[in-house]
């Protein structure tokens, strides 16, 4: 019998069901009245950087290839008879899956046929099938695959930077591995990565839009089995404090030279909380969000365009304060953004601009509940990260300037950063 518990934001006015099922797995079901899709998503707590794990504290690590997560991934689709998606052509939902450094998700958005699309993802994501002779085709596939993306411009910049700034953690690594570690994949070690990480007391199954948690249930209830929970323990990687290099260039085919920039942060615990997370992002708004008087000069100046970005980039035993964008010369970019920062450390954000800015990530944290892509995906990220969904709109309320300044003077040192610029190659 699963345990149903109504989770509720007497602040929003809005509300989901939080269930423990029988089969050890967590589901989330967010019900929108009025919408005619659903979207789910299935997702597990494993990823790129899980290239050592063990299952008890008495073990040693089991180390395996890198980009074996996204590997499984892609094989996970296969079966001995139709293929899932070829399944999925019947019910007429749209299916897709993605892996990032740490989870790896499976979903689908439909408005019709809800519980035959959900039993066929419940079903092949709980189904591996894996044979020598399917594992060697793939790893021609995402072989090509991975040439492909050392020549997308944006993918390599940021890669580039993350391979300056570490030295030692798999965050370095591309997700989808190299054509060197996943010639190494056989079906053996793929069924010991499934058997691991694919366990449900692992994994979570959200559900958001026009939908109930009973016929989610219904459908759980009967592709579902009881599995035993499993204990997963990630390597904390011990990173130097510095970078690895300051500077890397490389040249490919760009219209225009693009940069990605970022100061590595210590870390001394594996997770970032969310409020951390908030406050990091309520100071990067404050540095040079499209608000600011320093966007508007860089902007002026022809030092960036308008696809600038900055992302607090953090993971289990990683977190850097990135930002990327085109520009035709990377390294004042570089320059003006580290001269922001000691300014900004000296003065402190003022009380306008807090509150102001306090008030914009407020705005767009509700909007989030208006699209269900993003409520489903807001709740794996959620539950992954021990939070609630509702957490975000509730701490950005208690936050305070202090400790948005105590953060920005501790949490960024302005010397310990590196930068990536991809070139135009000649003609």
């Amino acid at each position: 019998m699963a345990n149903v518990k109504e989770i509720r934001s007497e602040r929003l006015h809005e509300r989901y069901y939080a269930i423990d099922h029988a089969s050890g797995l967590k589901i989330l079901v967010y019900p929108k009245e009025n919408y005619a899709s659903t979207y789910a998503v299935f997702g597990t707590r494993y990823g790129s950087i899980d290239t050592a794990f063990r299952a008890s504290t008495d073990a040693p690590f089991t180390e395996v290839p890198e980009g074996i997560a996204h590997f499984l991934e892609h094989k996970l689709f296969e079966s001995e008879d139709l293929d899932a998606f070829a399944r999925y052509a019947k019910t007429g939902a749209s299916a897709n899956a993605y892996t990032s450094f740490d989870r790896t998700c499976y979903l689908f958005s439909c408005t019709g046929n809800f519980k035959a699309s959900l039993e066929i993802l419940l079903d092949f994501v709980t189904h591996p099938y894996f044979t020598a002779a399917t594992v060697q085709k793939e790893q021609g596939i995402i072989g090509q695959e991975i040439k492909m993306y050392r020549d997308e411009p944006a993918w390599e910049a940021l890669f580039s930077l993350l391979r300056a700034m570490y030295h030692v953690h798999p965050v370095r690594i591309d997700i989808a591995g190299t054509v060197e570690s996943i010639a190494e994949i056989t079906p053996e070690l793929l069924y010991a990565c499934y058997n691991i990480f694919y366990n449900l007391s692992n994994m979570v199954l959200c559900v958001a839009g026009n939908v109930t948690p009973e016929e989610v249930l219904e459908v759980a209830d009967r592709i579902l089995k009881p599995a035993a929970p499993v204990k997963i323990e990630r390597k904390f990687h011990q990173e130097p404090r510095e970078v690895r290099t300051p500077y890397t260039e490389e040249k490919l085919s760009v219209a225009s030279p693009i940069f990605s920039f970022g100061f590595k942060e210590a870390v001394e615990t594996p997770e970032r909380p969310l409020r951390e997370i908030l406050v990091s992002n309520i100071i990067l708004e404050a540095l040079c969000g499209k608000t600011t008087p320093f966007y508007s000069q860089l902007l002026e100046e022809g030092l960036i365009n308008t696809t600038f970005e900055t992302e607090y980039f953090c993971g289990y035993g990683y977190a850097s304060w990135i930002f990327t964008g085109e520009s035709p010369d990377g390294q004042a970019v570089r320059q003006r953004i580290i001269e922001r920062v000691k300014a900004l450390q000296e003065t402190g954000i003022g009380e306008r601009d807090f509150a102001r800015i306090r008030k914009k990530l407020y705005g767009r944290a509700v909007m989030q509940f208006n699209d269900i892509d993003g409520i489903a995906n807001a709740l794996v990220s959620s539950y992954f990260c021990g939070e609630g969904l509702f957490d975000e709109t509730e701490l950005l309320q208690q936050i305070t300037r202090d400790e948005v300044n105590a953060r920005l003077r501790a949490a960024i040192d302005p010397d310990c950063c590196a930068l990536s610029v991809i070139q135009a190659r000649e003609a």
